[in-house]
């Protein structure tokens, strides 16, 4: 979700009191692991989807929702275009309401990754999360809160993954490094399984469906973590270079004899235009476990609903071949961007589409 030109966020969030009820020292210390939060949420989400619990509808002028949503779907389409293509797919109903939910998700990001983060503090987050309590009690502060707000109102979406995202955000203002990928895993469960939980009820399952529904859960749980795990591959070399971030585990990179500072200084020579084989290892590996999760997150596609699979199989399909741009690389994502061009795009649409014509009753 990065990119150099961003929707601002609210300014007011620069002058929050000094003082945080939730320290971000906090979320990474608290002992829980990232399976455990995960859990919670995915139990919350599953007992309001059960219970068809809905936010309070609100009283705005639809020129002007519709005009908001009009912007969110801008946004989406300018700064997701893979994310975006998938979209295109849903209902409208369906694909304005995932357009309300990315955009309140690339806001949050901003916080930490925007033009303001170097002045975001602890506080600011804080408040950005009132907002979004203020947002599920049909009390939007602005227009693109309120696209959010009627969102609520027609599909039963819980809060915890909102909040957990917050959390994830609350992460990156202290913690630049992960040890294990078990750290990591809480990390992508944060930024990129929470919006799996948010759209799993916009999806829907499939009305034939009889399973457990925790099961399709699971499986948008996956495809978010396989989203981002491949984000933090494809940018490894910005992460480390503009951010000094390295999110891929300090002990995968000890396995394969790679220090920190190598992945800061860049692996891959000028003068030979060859990339270190300790990191071409290193990458085959970490390709070969994004690529699991995604097969994770393809048990749950086709119990989706009929009108729902097509653009997650679309999405999915797109988003794992990113990891085949990283590999004709040569896996050299330290100053090569890995990315599937348009055409391609849409020559996997009808493969993705015959694969997403079979509903899963179980």
């Amino acid at each position: 979700m990065r990119n150099k030109n961003r929707a601002v966020v609210d300014g007011s969030l620069l002058s929050a009191p000094a003082s945080a009820r939730r320290r971000p020292e906090d979320v990474v210390g608290d002992g829980a692991s990232g399976y455990e939060v995960e859990q919670r949420a995915l139990e919350a989400c599953v007992a309001r989807q059960t219970a068809n619990e809905r936010a309070p509808k609100i009283n705005v002028p639809i020129e002007s929702l519709d005009a908001a949503y009009e912007r969110c779907r801008e946004v989406t389409a300018e700064y997701a275009k893979t994310f975006y293509l998938g979209t295109k797919l849903m209902t409208p109903e369906k694909q304005r309401a995932i357009w309300a939910i990315y955009v309140w998700c690339r806001r949050t990001d901003e916080l930490v990754d925007g033009p303001n983060a170097s002045h975001i503090t602890p506080e600011a987050l804080d408040r950005w999360e009132e907002r979004l309590e203020g947002i599920f009690d049909g009390k939007p502060v602005d227009m693109i809160d309120a696209t959010l707000c009627d969102t609520l109102s027609r599909f039963p979406v819980d809060i915890q993954p909102f909040r957990d995202m917050i959390d994830g955000m609350r992460m990156d203002l202290v913690k630049p490094r992960y040890e294990t990928f078990d750290e990591l895993y809480e990390y992508c469960y944060r930024v990129a399984g929470t919006v799996g939980l948010m759209s799993m009820p916009i999806m829907g399952c499939d009305e034939n469906f009889q399973g457990d529904v925790k099961k399709v859960y699971k499986a948008a749980l996956a495809l978010g973590l396989a989203n981002q795990l491949t984000n933090i591959l494809r940018d490894v070399g910005e992460d480390a270079q503009t951010r000094n971030r390295i999110y891929v585990p300090l002990e995968d990179l000890n396995r394969f004899g790679i220090t920190e500072q190598e992945v800061l200084r860049g692996m891959f020579s000028p003068s030979t235009g060859k990339v270190d084989d300790r990191w071409v290892a290193f990458m085959k590996f970490q390709i070969e476990r994004a690529r699991q999760v995604f097969k994770d997150a393809e048990d749950g596609v086709n119990c989706l609903h009929k009108d729902a699979r097509w653009p997650v199989w679309s999405a999915l399909d797109v988003y794992r071949n990113i990891l085949d741009a990283i590999e004709a690389n040569g896996y050299n994502n330290f100053n090569q961007r890995a990315y599937v061009p348009k055409v391609e795009k849409f020559l996997m649409l009808p493969q993705s589409y015959l694969k997403a014509q079979k509903a899963q009753m179980h």
